[in-house]
């Protein structure tokens, strides 16, 4: 299917293993494709907590990943996954995708979307990152994360006395989200200490309820950070196959 690619394994399905303009990148095929080859695209962390990975695949839809680490989906990281998206539908893959955004996979998930929104069907955010000021930054009542954040920070072109008038993060721009009537599967755990819910996904939660986006939203009251996602995966995915 890729030029220059090996076979590998995930979860028991055969992958494609690539490089592209040098990020690593892994498109794992499922048993019964989709005959319009549609694919769920996980922004950061192939393998973890993929119930609903693993369940879409199981129903036809391939899985793609990009990697474009420690980059918190900066503008670099924006056009990196635009050119892999490109690079995707030259192979014949759906002109649509779902966006997967776990954790700090949100902000690359989001910036994305934005950016491109005639690309994504719709979005499934995890314990998603939708503020850089509350995680890495810790500036809130996260924990933070001292380097990430340096390291954030410069990649934005910021520094901590900038960070606070920065209106470009995923939660100042929600408002373009339900605007664009994009559609929002949002699992969270509600006693989340690293990437705290009131700082993030709930402000989501609260503009798309409010304003009758489509949103499904599923706060697991009493978890934190991690595990994500959920045991069942089945209303996730049957949330995502009806928008895709």
């Amino acid at each position: 299917m890729f030029d220059n690619s090996t076979i590998g394994d995930y979860r028991g399905y055969k992958c494609e293993n690539f490089d592209l303009n040098g990020n690593g990148c892994t498109v794992v095929i499922p048993n019964e494709p989709c005959a319009d080859k549609k694919w769920i695209w996980r922004a950061e962390f192939l393998g973890a907590f993929d119930s609903v990975d693993l369940d879409m695949l199981s129903k036809g839809y391939y899985l793609a990943y990009c990697a474009v680490c420690d980059r918190y989906g900066d503008p670099v990281s924006v056009e990196i996954f635009k050119g892999f998206y490109d690079h995707m539908v030259g192979h014949g893959f759906n002109k649509k995708t779902v966006l997967f955004g776990f954790s700090r996979g949100g902000l690359y998930a989001c910036n994305y979307a934005l950016k491109y929104p005639e690309t994504v069907a719709a979005l499934y955010l995890d314990a998603p990152v939708l503020d850089i000021k509350s995680w890495p930054g810790g500036m809130m009542s996260g924990v933070g994360a001292e380097r990430e954040f340096n390291e954030c920070l410069g990649l934005y072109g910021l520094d901590k006395t900038t960070v606070p008038d920065f209106k470009q993060n995923p939660v100042d721009r929600l408002d373009e989200l339900l605007a664009l009537k994009m559609p929002v599967a949002l699992v969270a755990g509600g006693s989340d200490e690293v990437v705290p819910y009131v700082e993030n996904g709930k402000y989501l939660e609260e503009l798309y309820k409010n304003n009758g986006g489509d949103l499904l939203c599923i706060v697991k009251p009493d978890c934190g950070h991690h595990p994500h996602s959920i045991p069942d995966p089945t209303p996730v995915t049957e949330f995502l196959m009806k928008k895709y």
